[in-house]
């Protein structure tokens, strides 16, 4: 295993994680020894990968994954794309009266090749920092597992560490950005400790579905969706699925240095278009913002 260091985590219950690769499932990852760091990623995840090109500088694949409970039976999509060659926006309904919270990727324009809810939501509207078309519209949230995706006037996109916020918003480069939390990867691949012991404000044992944003080490950007498999997977949106430190294993799987968690169970939802191809994960409800990309060039 691709590890700087293998150490239990403090009383979560006892789980694995097996991935399908040539008709077989092996084993990947177990809470009992969980990486502290992922310094690579594990092959038995990516070689389960077949990358097919989406659009310029996208490509995308999925890989059935098996966990413990109700995880007996996941698909994870897994989109990865070329900031250079992505041109990205935050997408918002219109301000009107009533509930303000109307977005889905069905709403997506038809020159969008990918589209999925951003941040993580509350009851008035997203939730932290919020920057569209270099306007701050909110400032940014507290908390020490809350980073923010940030695209800047030079184009590409990138995940700040909260304790970088400050000093990129003073900047006057930021053209978009949010916030999420909480934090799966930092620095150059490290599970946060938050994540490795109980009682330090995130639930570790809580089933979901997930979907996360991570930065590869060569730049590239990767999304995880997470969906539900089992009964022959009609019920796909059936919030079922990992845990957060699984979640953070197979960001870590994957390759990513970097990764945050966006807003999961119910309101997960993403969108890839591939030539004359629409890739539709609909979520169950409507949500306040959007993170969209158009490719550039062909």
């Amino acid at each position: 295993m691709r590890v700087a260091a293998l150490a239990a985590l403090t009383a979560l219950a006892s789980a694995t994680l097996s991935v399908e690769r040539g008709g077989s499932w092996h084993e990947w990852w177990r809470s009992s020894e969980a990486p502290v760091r992922w310094t690579a990623a594990h092959p038995a995840v990516t070689d389960a990968l077949e990358w097919k090109r989406a659009a310029r500088g996208i490509e995308w694949g999925s890989i059935r994954l098996s966990g413990s409970g109700e995880a007996w039976r996941l698909r994870a999509v897994v989109v990865r794309l070329d900031p250079a060659a992505v041109e990205f926006e935050l997408a918002q309904p219109a301000v009107r009266r009533g509930p303000p919270s109307r977005w889905t990727v069905d709403s997506a324009a038809t020159d969008v090749a990918l589209a999925l809810n951003a941040g993580q939501f509350g009851v008035g509207g997203p939730w932290g920092w919020l920057v569209r078309d270099g306007v701050e519209q909110q400032p940014p949230g507290q908390g020490p597992l809350a980073p923010a995706v940030v695209m800047e006037r030079g184009g590409g996109l990138r995940i700040v560490p909260a304790d970088s916020i400050a000093m990129v918003r003073a900047s006057g480069t930021v053209l978009h950005a949010f916030q999420s939390y909480p934090t799966l990867l930092e620095q150059d691949g490290d599970i946060p400790p938050a994540l490795r012991t109980e009682g330090r404000g995130v639930n570790l044992n809580h089933r979901d579905s997930r979907l996360a944003i991570g930065e590869l080490r060569d730049g590239r950007i990767i999304v995880v969706m997470t969906r539900f498999e089992g009964l022959g997977g009609v019920l796909d949106n059936l919030p079922f699925g990992l845990t957060t430190p699984e979640m953070a294993a197979l960001l870590g799987a994957l390759g990513a240095r970097k990764a945050v968690l966006l807003d999961g169970g119910i309101s997960s939802q993403l969108l890839l278009r591939a030539g004359e191809e629409t890739h539709a994960w609909r979520g169950m409800r409507y949500v306040p913002l959007g993170l969209v990309g158009r490719a550039v060039g062909r």
